[in-house]
């Protein structure tokens, strides 16, 4: 007997183990629905109800096919998966016209299967009440990795196994049932991988693809795509569209949990290279200017307090003339590792440049981030900073401190810390100075940065797409309104002075050609300087040429690049009318 075997099962795999078995209960709940909708769909199909319920009665065929075996019912995933091979037809719009051949040939062979994935339903139920079901296996990976993930998948149990059983990895998971639901988690948080299963109903897996690589914010997302289909043409197309990874369902929960892990040490060794400062290990300037705007479009939709402050160290040229670059080095290392430790986990410390460092600090007051940045002078002061060969070295820091308010653009935000900064450096260094903001002022930055701004109207009633188009568009100097369907937006655009119009071809009430000879039509000219921008599913050339003949300066077609649609915004802007 092996030590290990003296020792026992251990707290985790009594855990996983548990998991497991209340997986099994909830597939097998969710299996007894899916195989009674199918006998439904089945009986519907022979009396010639709907031609889309072939299709309907092949998913839910499929997703028993891919999920079956993963908890250990392999009999049951095989039955399920002779039923959708009966079935795939149904997904070739070519064939669906001959589906009256194809359902005469299927009907019986699936009753048969039906009858038999009742059996074994019965079978595997009973088995449930009196056998405990052993785990999968003991893979750990060898440290564990900490990371907030997404499971998308429209198959409840199985999404319910895996959220469990990740977390019992040390994850922090969230899940969606649909691809509609996963996009709004994905504007509302921040993931560091992503697993979606493909086929999922009404939307398939591949609809979430554009989202997840033309957003600047979710392409370098890790994506591992889950499917029942083994078809290479599936994986070739997933990975050509920027999947890192393709797993076949069924698959064993120990290789995937092999691949997340594997996975994500890749990316992290990846943002180390991309965006760390390899001397000090502290975020680099590239990541810092990302990350502010993704905080300032976080403050758009969730107003709070943030500050930042801009560090310089005092005399650091003299350290590096008189002890050479080497202790400099060193210093810059020391200084960095101080504020880390004395920084919240929310806020984040990059290096600028030099011997300047910048502090992003979340929920924070200007008030209270000159306290926190004082306390962290006070220990530098206190104690050296770095140490060579039995010599300490101490340095002293300035420091600029700068709230942001409303409309404040970034550029100028961090320009106001760097002045206060050297508002410290000129007053004697070795200190912290908040930039002020008497309430005239601020006032007049918020009216001075509104009153300069072009207005962006976005009329389309995909309120998904609106609200992605208006959050990339804040994000430029811009005012952005938006509507829900062409009369909202006439009304709007009568009542103010648009400078650009992104409409949508397609919209109830008034669509948007409608819109576009209501505005030409109109005797008082109110509209000359408004600028169209039509986005239309509609990709006939005579289409287009309508849109520009009424007065449309562009015109794009759905789906289209999140990028190019800003730099086309951006030349419309700056293009006089």
């Amino acid at each position: 007997m092996t030590k290990r075997e003296e020792r026992g099962p251990t707290e985790k795999t009594l855990r996983g183990d548990k998991l497991m078995k209340e997986g099994k209960i909830r597939f097998l709940s969710e299996m007894q629905k899916q195989v009674n909708e199918m006998e439904r769909l089945l009986d519907r199909i022979a009396d010639g109800d709907d031609a889309s319920l072939p299709a309907q009665l092949y998913r839910y065929a499929h997703t028993l096919k891919g999920s079956a075996p993963i908890f250990g019912f392999a009999s049951v995933g095989a039955v399920a998966a002779r039923i959708a091979d009966q079935w795939e037809w149904a997904l070739e719009e070519e064939q669906n016209k001959a589906s009256v051949c194809f359902v005469r040939k299927s009907v019986p062979g699936t009753k048969a299967d039906l009858m038999q994935l009742k059996m074994e339903w019965n079978i595997l139920q009973r088995e449930l009440l009196t056998v405990e079901q052993n785990g999968q296996g003991d893979w750990q990976p060898a440290a564990a990795l900490s990371g907030t993930l997404l499971v998308v998948d429209d198959d409840a149990a199985l999404r319910s196994f895996l959220v469990r059983r990740l977390e019992l990895d040390g994850y922090s998971v969230h899940e969606a049932d649909s691809v509609d639901s996963a996009k709004l988690k994905l504007r509302e948080r921040t993931y560091d991988l992503i697993l979606l299963d493909l086929m999922m109903f009404p939307l398939s897996g591949y609809e979430l693809f554009d989202e997840l690589k033309e957003d600047p914010t979710l392409k370098w997302v890790p994506l591992i795509v889950l499917s029942a289909r083994s078809d290479v043409r599936d994986k070739v197309r997933c990975l050509m569209l920027g999947a890192n990874d393709y797993v076949t369902k069924p698959f064993e929960y120990d290789e995937l949990a092999a691949r997340i892990y594997s996975l994500l040490s890749r990316t992290r060794n990846f943002e180390q290279l991309a965006f760390r400062d390899p001397l000090t290990g502290v975020f680099n300037r590239r990541y810092f200017d990302h990350q502010l705007e993704l905080e300032l479009q976080r403050l758009a939709r969730d107003p709070a307090p943030i500050s930042i402050a801009f560090i310089d160290i005092d005399r650091f040229k003299r350290v590096n003339d008189t002890y050479g670059h080497a202790i400099g080095d060193l210093v810059l290392q020391g200084l960095a590792h101080l504020m880390q430790q004395h920084l919240r986990p929310t806020d984040f410390l990059a290096r600028f440049g030099g011997e300047e460092f910048v502090a992003v600090m979340p929920n924070t007051t200007g008030e209270q981030a000159v306290s926190r940045m004082e306390s962290v002078l006070q220990l530098a002061r206190q104690q050296p900073i770095a140490e060579f060969e039995g010599q300490s070295f101490s340095i002293t820091f300035s420091c600029g401190v700068a709230e942001w308010v409303p409309s404040l653009p970034m550029k100028q935000w961090v320009v106001l810390a760097d002045e206060a900064m050297y508002r410290a450096k000129e007053q004697g260094r070795d200190q912290v100075v908040l930039a002020g903001y008497p309430e005239e002022a601020a006032q007049r930055i918020s009216t001075e940065a509104g009153a300069g701004l072009k207005r962006v109207l976005i009329a389309d009633d995909d309120s998904i797409l609106r609200s992605m188009l208006a959050s990339r568009l804040k994000k430029l100097p811009l005012q952005v309104a938006e509507a829900a369907d062409g009369e909202e937006a006439f009304r709007y655009l009568s009542g103010n002075e648009v400078d650009l119009c992104i409409l949508d071809g397609v919209m109830p009430k008034l669509d948007g050609f409608g819109l576009l000879e209501r505005m030409k039509s109109d005797a008082e000219g109110r509209f000359r300087n408004t600028r169209i921008l039509m986005l239309s599913g509609k990709k006939r050339e005579e289409d287009i040429a309508k849109a520009l003949r009424l007065g449309a300066s562009d015109y794009m077609s759905k789906p289209f690049s999140l990028i190019e649609l800003e730099m086309r915004v951006t030349r419309l802007l700056e293009t006089e009318r």
